[in-house]
């Protein structure tokens, strides 16, 4: 998979059908890649959305993109992909099965709304995907509403992963306090560290392990995030379906956890109401049922157990009528167990009357959708999204998911009130309610119609109301993004269709493309690789992938394993692994090239270890760190002081000194000419 290419077949050529406003931008988040880009349109565009966008193409076919003779034109057999992206969904369609029927591999990127029909189109034309264009922005609006210290969201494995900026303050707690190698570990991973402002990024890996971090540094990491996603609360509850796992918990069941237990239901009276109410109920119930079991068996030992039962039941269902009129004891009642009965009636009137109410309102919620009354809107840090339609609906999603406090905007006063019940509600005219929105103190407004002049008033009121907060609204025009700009300098304006190409083009280069974001003006692919027999990779070490690729590994899962996220460089690949790298798109060009970008120049000098526990802790450092075998580790560490001649990369050399610092090793960094 990771071989060189066979010659005369052009692995990076890709097709773009449609020249309209998002074709145009696919083929600018194409040549970021460095690829060769072919178009196809039925007239050249009179007005080029994007100045200059005509001599980014390698080749311009003016003509039908559904016609196999104009496909013939674009040497579509020698296509990686075709990215179909024109105004009419049927000549999307059509276009794609054209295309499939001259080339069988080409993999195809399809602008369609029809999610029946693409999944069709997808199992039988095969390397297929589509996209609904409005569906796709919402994370991008959703990461410029968190703020810009966001450089990127994504899922991965159900887990969302972070990307963050951050630049060191005199307060910072991490200010003269770490080296960048205590930071980097299994919960975050450093991919850009600079202390100059002005420089730009360039590659990874580009810093050295024991830098102090020190104010005015910036750092870019990656890291998981905790949500609100009710999948832990799912693996919670099904732990207790597993065995294993219901053990566990049954080892640990005693009175102290009981009690732990009960007195933390009891302070969450606002999400356990109605738990609480119905567990007190019973509990009431069952006691008062064994207390009338217990009396009238000893009082009439005759009846047995299963009529004295039916005749504490008869007495808690109202029956304290029916039992006393009707029934005959063969020995008179005692005054004493008569009123204990008429208590049970009374009590079991109350508790079966509580228990109608309940059910009747969930009824009628569940018959009538009756929706519980939305929270007041937040009175500040709050994110306010003007516009509640595909779009607008996916960005108040991911920011709850985020715990974000927000309020809802539509100017529909039909708008469903059954979708997001949580969320502050806000309808009506926009002047006369948008203050309710408490503007003044927002963290950030979205404003998100798809009206592009009530964008442009929204922003304005909401620029005139609060001038510091976050403004993030939508354009779908480039030129109208630019002059936005201009006139809102603090404002983040997001070109719609330049968000939806960045997800084409990602989406063009195959499968192992999972999500891609930028950093510092230069794209990072989130790529997987699945390693195969006569693989490039298979039998390195990650810290080999990580510094001769000049990638970052940030999930490894063994065949049959589960997946780990930020993984340890020491793990060896072998054939079935699977792993997620952070890339550039010339590190996976190397990949696929089995050409390593950097070679292994460092070697380290062991001096001395303090203790014979040291000496052979070390050893087994050395081999989990550098790959070499464990009688070369055995051999330096008895022939003290000795250099490992085993050449390795800066970072794996840097960490293998600090390894063995901790196993009492003293050692330093030696270059080598020789890799």
């Amino acid at each position: 998979m990771h071989q060189v290419a066979q010659p005369g077949v052009l692995l990076n050529q890709f097709l773009v059908c449609g020249l309209g406003s998002l074709g145009q931008h696919c083929v600018v988040a194409l040549k970021q890649f460095e690829v060769s880009v072919i178009a196809i349109d039925k007239k050249p565009p009179e007005d080029w959305e994007i100045p200059h966008v005509e001599n980014l193409l390698d080749t311009l076919v003016i003509g039908d993109c559904r016609q196999i003779s104009v496909l013939q034109q674009t040497k579509i057999q020698q296509c990686r992909a075709a990215i179909i992206v024109t105004n009419n969904e049927q000549v999307n369609a059509e276009t794609a099965l054209a295309v499939r029927k001259l080339n069988p591999k080409t993999r195809l990127v399809v602008s369609s709304s029809q999610k029946n029909l693409n999944q069709l189109l997808s199992q039988h034309l095969g390397n297929f995907v589509a996209f609904e264009p409005t569906e796709l922005p919402a994370l991008a609006f959703a990461l410029a509403a968190l703020g810009t210290e966001t450089l990127a969201l994504f899922h991965l494995e159900g887990q969302w992963l972070q990307v963050v900026k951050r630049t060191i303050s005199p307060t910072d707690r991490w200010f003269n306090n770490c080296l960048l190698h205590e930071l980097n570990n299994h919960k975050r991973q450093i991919l850009y560290y600079t202390s100059n402002a002005t420089s730009s990024f360039k590659a990874f890996h580009e810093w050295d392990l024991d830098t102090r971090l020190l104010p005015g540094d910036t750092i870019v990491y990656i890291k998981p995030v905790k949500t609100t996603s009710t999948d832990s609360k799912k693996l919670v509850r099904n732990t207790w379906y597993n065995p294993r796992h219901f053990l566990t918990r049954l080892k640990h069941f005693n009175w102290f956890t009981i009690k732990r237990q009960f007195l933390t239901f009891l302070r969450k009276s606002d999400e356990n109401g109605f738990k609480q109410v119905g567990i007190i109920c019973a509990v009431i119930v069952s006691f008062l049922l064994i207390l009338g079991t217990v009396l009238y068996r000893l009082s009439y030992p005759k009846i047995g157990l299963i009529d004295a039962f039916l005749t504490s039941t008869m007495l808690l269902l109202g029956g304290f009528g029916d039992l006393f009129g009707g029934f005959n004891f063969t020995l008179p009642v005692p005054f004493w167990l008569r009123l204990i009965s008429l208590g049970m009636t009374i009590t079991g009137t109350v508790l079966v009357g509580i228990l109608y109410s309940f059910l009747t309102e969930r009824l009628l919620a569940a018959r009538f959708h009756l929706n519980k009354r939305r929270p007041p809107v937040p009175q500040k840090d709050h994110v306010v999204v003007v516009g509640l339609g595909r779009t607008g609906v996916g960005i108040a999603e991911i920011l709850q998911e985020f715990n974000q406090p927000i309020v809802g905007f539509s100017i529909n006063t039909d708008f469903d009130t059954t979708i997001l019940p949580e969320m502050p509600l806000i309808t009506g005219s926009l002047k006369k309610s948008l203050s309710k929105a408490n503007l003044q103190t927002a963290k950030s407004v979205v404003v998100v119609t798809d009206d592009e002049m009530l964008n442009l008033e929204v922003s304005l009121m909401a620029y005139d109301a609060n001038p510091e907060s976050n403004l993030v609204l939508r354009s779908t025009g480039l030129s109208l993004s630019d002059n936005l700009t201009e006139l809102l300098p603090n404002a983040q304006v997001l070109c719609v269709n330049a968000v939806v190409a960045e997800a084409f083009a990602g989406a063009a280069f195959g499968e192992k493309i999972m999500n891609l974001f930028r950093i510092e003006h230069k794209t990072i692919l989130v790529t997987e690789y699945q390693i195969e027999a006569g693989d490039t990779l298979n039998g390195l070490l990650l810290s080999e992938v990580t510094y001769g690729y000049g990638v970052i590994p940030i999930l490894y899962q063994k065949e049959t394993e589960i997946p780990k996220l930020m993984p340890s460089e020491d793990i060896s690949l072998v054939v079935g692994d699977r792993m997620v790298v952070l890339a550039t798109s010339d590190g996976l060009q190397r990949i696929e090239q089995g050409a390593a970008i950097a070679s292994k120049t460092w070697q380290v000098h062991i001096t001395k270890a303090l203790t014979e526990e040291a000496e052979f802790e070390g050893a087994n450092v050395i081999v989990r760190i550098s790959g070499c075998s464990l009688n070369t580790a055995r051999t330096v560490m008895k022939n003290l002081p000795e250099t490992l001649h085993f050449p390795l990369y800066k970072h794996q050399a840097q960490r293998l000194i600090i390894e063995l610092a901790k196993a009492q090793v003293k050692a330093h960094l030696l270059r080598t000419n020789h890799p």
